[in-house]
């Protein structure tokens, strides 16, 4: 009798698979093993799952949801006869025939860095109105200190006024990370997606912040806890931004592409130990009168890798699915310390500071030889970065990693390198270590480092 009770139990629930056909404008419900797919119907890639038990009938929806979106290097974004800023977000030949012929004019809502604006507000007024273009341009001081839900808000309500076309009139950010992280959140809530496209003015946005998909903004003392996965329809990469930024802006830049050279790729990080002075001092741009074309090819060549090895880590788990990210490199600590010294330090100076004891937590874990960490080391110092900063305590770096433990599924997850180029994720570092590398990073780099970076 038993066995026929398993049976019966079993048979109570009946589950059905059930695809989304197109009929005359409309969708219906087909049993998927109807479903004939050399028939010309369109089909969706959704699914709905029934299931009927003795309590009722629920179901499962399966949506798969696809992004597409560009990150494009371009140059003289802001002369007047490169349409890239108005039209290369545009992927469908058809649609950017269409918009060519209508005789309806371009409109654009511009979010850009009030210190952006003070440099290129005139070019980018005249870049509009060159275009016929119907623009507002809304220039805010997008600082982490002003990274907050009030000026997302302030830009929403803005564009509720400009009253904008959700779905092909994207909303254009022009700064470094902070203003890309806050527009992209506002551009995710007004209408419930609204696209936009990041421009990136900083070396830091230029590799990092403008090629994912986050967005977001500071709350409750704690850095991007409010946001959303949402990717920019496009991203549009113009190195001449990198010129105006100041040196210790490059620098701060710098530090994320250190971060996914030892993560990743050893050749990026030897163009970094090689080349980083001329880098700082060319600013990414052609110098011919010092470095001849060497400047410029070695700029390029160091952003790309950098972008690649971002994208590589990025475009399987946008939606940060799987938490053991390398990316996560530098980003234990640095979030807490970041907003504890504000504004002292930059991002990606929290970000190298971090990296910097990690890298003695690799050598004391025996990941990397003594060589090799005074090779990363002198490499940061000469990106002019700091390696060392007195409010990084243990205790600040214990309670970074309680928080790690809570947000990351009960594991720590610290991406560590264990060579030059070459990384790994451990869950299992003892106090011991952690104790041990904190007072050897203290006794080594606190007498020759000044907490204030130098600047």
């Amino acid at each position: 009798m038993g066995k026929v009770h398993l049976e019966d139990n079993e048979t109570k629930e009946k589950k059905t698979e059930f695809s989304l056909v197109r009929v005359k404008g409309t969708w219906k419900r087909k049993l998927t093993n109807k479903v004939k797919k050399d028939t010309g119907d369109c089909v969706s890639p959704a699914k709905i799952y029934e299931s009927i038990t003795e309590q009722g009938t629920s179901w499962t929806v399966v949506s798969p949801i696809v992004f597409t979106y560009k990150v494009m290097e371009t140059q003289d974004l802001l002369d007047p006869i490169n349409d890239t800023l108005l039209l290369g977000h545009i992927t469908d030949k058809q649609q950017l025939e269409d918009v060519k012929k209508s005789n309806k004019p371009i409109k654009r809502f511009v979010v850009v860095d009030q210190e952006v604006y003070k440099i290129y507000g005139p070019r980018l007024t005249e870049y509009m109105e060159a275009n016929n273009v119907v623009y507002k341009i809304l220039a805010l001081p997008t600082t982490e200190e002003n990274k907050s839900m009030e000026m997302a808000l302030k830009i929403l309500e803005e564009v509720n006024k400009f009253s904008l076309d959700r779905r092909t009139e994207p909303i254009i950010a022009i700064g470094g990370g902070v203003c890309m992280d806050i527009v992209g959140l506002a551009a995710s809530l007004y209408r419930r997606r609204t696209p936009y496209i990041r421009v990136p003015t900083t070396l830091l946005s230029y590799i990092d912040a403008s090629v994912g998909a986050k967005t977001g903004v500071n709350f409750a003392n704690c850095k991007n806890k409010l946001g959303a996965y949402i990717p920019p329809t496009a991203v549009f990469l113009d190195l001449s931004f990198i010129q105006t930024v100041p040196r210790r802006h490059i620098s701060n830049g710098l530090a994320e592409m250190l971060k996914m050279a030892l993560m990743k790729h050893r050749g990026l990080f030897e163009l970094l130990e090689n080349h980083g002075c001329m880098l700082l001092d060319t600013k990414f741009q052609a110098d011919n009168s010092v470095f001849g074309h060497s400047s410029s090819q070695v700029a390029s060549q160091a952003t790309r890798i950098a972008i690649t090895t971002m994208l590589e880590e990025l475009a399987p788990n946008l939606w940060e699915d799987d938490l053991n990210r390398l990316v996560d490199f530098g980003h234990v600590i640095s979030p807490a310390l970041e907003m504890k010294v504000l504004p002292s330090l930059l991002h990606g100076e929290a970000v190298n500071i971090d990296m910097s004891y990690m890298v003695y937590v690799s050598k004391e874990s025996g990941l990397l030889t003594e060589e090799e960490k005074q090779r990363i080391i002198s490499c940061m110092v000469g990106l002019k970065l700091p390696v060392w900063h007195e409010a990084c305590t243990m205790e600040l770096i214990q309670r970074s990693l309680q928080d790690r433990l809570k947000h990351s599924g009960g594991l720590v997850r610290m991406p560590l390198p264990v060579g030059l180029g070459q990384a790994d994720i451990f869950n299992t570092t003892s106090c011991e270590i952690l104790q041990t590398a904190y007072e050897k990073w203290c006794d080594e780099l606190s007498i020759s480092s000044d907490s204030n970076c130098g600047h």
